[in-house]
């Protein structure tokens, strides 16, 4: 390949890691400009996991055996078997060497003590693969994973420049992985509540969104679980709001706990005392039992004056739910409800029969609202 096409495919590289918009989009990216600039037939991207002792196999591409999903869940060797990449790569760091690219064969050992990269060798023959070559992805200093690039068995043997230009694009696919990490976090912050590391509000807004269409097109359970902290504003004036902030923490916590009885639940905050928890699948009954548990702990927290809880299921009798503003409004009169009663367990929407208060409350109109002196501000998106 001439210098021009060479500058072009890592042009592309970079550019296609620029445009995913999630990390698996640029691990696709960036094996798949690999394996294109390189003239390989498979390539895969895989991260060192110190902690665990594996190199994990993040993506696949290209000419794929049975075994070789795209996105594998469990494809992952222990680094042992491969020692290059705690051995070798430091050897060559500490003699002042960078983390270059090397390629192996079929036939045997191409660099190194014989025998040191035979698992590769034996993984070569196995897939009916000619030749790879390999490039250490360095990431922030340390050796973050690695490329890997294949040729079918037949197939020209990659050469010294293949490896260095392996070099090169693994460089580029650090700084690709920069970029990824840096708008992941910044993802992670826009979604994230500050106080409590919960989700916030937009976070609840946009996947609230998304369950109210899984469920007009699909029929799926959406639950809603609105909850109020109650004597937050007493310990604010008398404590002060460092210690507001430590209860806030606290049922923050205790939310976590009881959402997790509940699979795939959103935990969030609403902003203030307000808090909810979202569940898209499980049956109205067991987010009405996590809600209750909740209602529980929240009793015993030290400083606190418990919660009041409202929850609003599809599942239950509630009517035709066509928007999230509608789910909203219905767990946040539940919850008026609870804190108005103040009850120690959830008030479920829909549970009353055909004259439900709850259902009837939140349905009315705001100039109804007004007349019957209701002054609670619904919340909700506002379309």
């Amino acid at each position: 390949m001439g210098e021009e096409k060479r500058l072009g495919a890592v042009v592309g590289l970079a550019q296609g890691m620029a445009a995913a918009h999630t990390p698996h989009e640029s691990w696709r990216a960036a094996a798949q400009g690999a394996c294109g600039a390189l003239d390989g037939s498979f390539a895969a991207l895989s991260v060192w996991e110190r902690e665990l002792g594996r190199l994990r196999v993040l993506v696949n591409v290209g000419e794929r055996r049975a075994d070789e999903e795209e996105f594998p869940e469990a494809e992952a060797y222990p680094v042992h078997q491969f020692p290059e990449i705690t051995e070798f790569l430091h050897e060559r760091w500490a003699g002042g060497q960078g983390a270059n690219a090397w390629v192996e064969t079929a036939e045997g050992t191409a660099a190194g003590t014989p025998g040191y990269f035979h698992q590769r060798v034996a993984a070569l023959r196995r897939r009916g693969r000619g030749c790879c070559v390999v490039a250490p992805v360095v990431l922030h200093g340390r050796a973050w994973g690695e490329l890997y690039v294949a040729r079918p068995a037949g197939a020209p043997v990659f050469g010294h420049d293949d490896a260095d230009f392996a070099t090169v694009l693994a460089a580029v696919i650090a700084a690709g992985l920069a970029q990824t990490e840096r708008l992941e976090e910044a993802r992670r912050l826009a979604f994230t509540d500050a106080l409590t590391g919960l989700a916030n509000r937009r976070a609840v807004d946009v996947k609230l969104e998304e369950a109210v269409e899984r469920h007009r097109t699909d029929g799926v359970v959406v639950s809603l679980v609105m909850c109020d902290l109650n004597g937050l504003k007493r310990v604010n004036d008398t404590l002060g709001h460092a210690v507001g902030d430590r209860l806030l923490e606290r049922f923050g916590g205790v939310l976590s706990l009881c959402g997790a009885m509940v699979p795939g639940a959103l935990a969030a905050r609403l902003g203030g005392d307000e808090f909810c928890l979202l569940a898209v699948g499980p049956p109205a009954d067991e987010v009405v039992k996590a809600a209750d548990e909740l209602c529980r702990r929240a009793q015993e927290l030290e400083l606190g004056e418990g919660v009041a809880c409202g929850v609003a299921s599809t599942g239950d009798p509630i009517g035709p739910v066509r928007s999230a503003r509608r789910l909203f409004r219905l767990a946040d009169a539940a919850q008026y409800r609870a804190k108005a009663e103040r009850a120690g367990r959830p008030v479920v929407a829909g549970r009353e029969g055909p004259e439900d208060a709850v259902v009837r409350l939140a349905d009315e109109a705001p100039a109804d609202r007004a007349l019957r002196g209701e002054r609670r501000r619904f919340r909700g998106r506002r379309h």
